[in-house]
């Protein structure tokens, strides 16, 4: 039974909305700019003013669900992101973002399970999403 009132938890925190916007809660556009546009550029495509200094040039952002087979990867996205995720390739020139405040957590519904999200984290992932070519 205890299962039960904790997995309905979940499920009612999954239908919350989202918080709007706000000094606190910056737009995943806002979030991309401050902290990713010097590498991957403000169009996403791995331009940015600081590529060129780094060993291994960021890859282009807009094409992720492209080289996903057309759907895009939330959740290796935010995993890269956070830093959870990352392979023995991966360029370390990318900070670890989880190792900082990533703000508030929601809750989001994943394989029919709530998970605790930190909100910028999510917000970040899903503008990246909107820049799929």
């Amino acid at each position: 039974m205890k299962h039960l009132i904790i997995l309905g938890t979940f499920a009612l925190a999954g239908c919350i909305e989202m918080p709007k916007p706000t000094a606190e809660a910056p737009d995943g556009k806002q979030l991309f700019m401050e902290n990713c546009a010097s590498c991957h550029g403000t169009d996403a495509k791995g331009s940015g003013e600081m590529a060129r200094h780094l060993i291994k040039m960021p890859p282009d952002l807009t094409q992720l669900s492209a080289r996903n087979g057309g759907v895009f990867p939330m959740d290796d996205v935010m995993s890269t992101i956070d830093g959870l995720h990352r392979g023995p390739k991966f360029s370390g020139a990318m900070p670890e973002f989880g190792a900082g405040d990533l703000g508030q957590t929601v809750v989001v519904e994943r394989g029919g399970l709530g998970m605790p999200v930190p909100i910028e984290l999510l917000l970040l992932a899903e503008y990246l999403e909107e820049v799929q070519g």
